[in-house]
């Protein structure tokens, strides 16, 4: 009975977002956007085309995107526009499901269908329009292509066996699209690779659904912060910038950053290795 429960209650839940996002998007975007300023202007679409066009001999690449800042950058429906952007210039689109609840001992429940991703509006909209999705319950990759983790152990998050050590082994581009600052998971993969002394592995049991109704106990190791901690991402732009490891584009206003998962981890292993607390100082 208590299976059933969580397993209704997630389906309530993804119907209410899909019902919003048949209303639409802007509500959302405009309600962003009153939290800060942006000092974005308009943004004639071949510019972002001739950006992407630099990355077309990748075939896949992971996205984060800050949609407030795509909408006022093309006056459209944020979303959209950039999902057919990234269809048009590569073929497998991998995107964060992240699901941390799984962690609180309340929940432990990850349902492959109805758990929502918990950072960002465009992950959560990618859920109907991704293809595959990882079996990692607290750190999964929606995929829309034909890119796969079949190899992959899923269910221990940041070793270089699991999802994001493919990730790095097949150099898998990151774009980061309206984003104030670099935004990379991959980076969680390095503190845990390094073993910098701020970060512990957990293990975590509940159940996964893979649909309606087969599921199965399982046990998610991840990791957590011992301390309340934030990454210095100004620093972390500068040094790899200076390494010609990070691309950086502003296209009036609207910020790209471009990077390669094991050219990150190239730039910054040694860093770390000689400055633990590097990331966060």
């Amino acid at each position: 009975m208590r299976r059933r429960s969580i397993t209704d209650a997630a389906r309530t839940a993804t119907r209410a977002y899909r019902g919003a996002r048949v209303v639409g998007n802007r509500a959302v975007m405009t309600a962003r956007r009153q939290l800060r300023e942006s000092d974005v202007g308009a943004v004639a679409e071949s510019r972002l085309d001739a950006v992407l066009d630099r990355y077309d001999d990748h075939a896949t690449v992971f996205v984060h995107v800050g949609l407030s800042d795509v909408e006022t950058a093309f006056g459209c429906d944020p979303y959209e526009f950039l999902l057919a952007k990234l269809d048009e210039h590569f073929e497998s689109v991998l995107v964060q499901g992240f699901t941390p609840s799984f962690r609180h001992p309340d929940v432990r429940v990850y349902h492959k269908e109805y758990s929502v991703p918990k950072y960002g509006t465009f992950s959560s909209l990618f859920m109907e329009d991704s293809d595959y999705r990882t079996d990692d319950a607290t750190n999964s990759i929606q995929v829309r292509g034909e890119y796969r983790f079949d190899d992959c152990d899923h269910h221990d998050t940041w070793s270089p066996e699991g999802c994001f050590g493919a990730l790095d082994r097949d150099n898998v581009l990151f774009l980061d699209i309206g984003t104030d600052w670099i935004r990379a998971a991959q980076i969680h993969y390095l503190e845990v690779l390094l073993n910098v002394p701020y970060v512990t592995t957990a293990e975590y049991e509940g159940y996964i659904y893979y649909d309606e109704a087969d599921h199965e106990p399982v046990t998610q190791r991840s990791h957590e912060y011992e301390l309340a901690m934030t990454w210095n991402r100004a620093k972390i732009r500068q040094y790899l910038e200076r390494r010609g490891v990070l691309d950086h584009y502003d296209l009036n206003g609207l910020t790209l950053f471009a990077f390669r998962a094991r050219d990150l981890r190239h730039a910054l292993a040694p860093r770390i290795e000689e400055e633990p607390y590097f990331l966060v100082t």
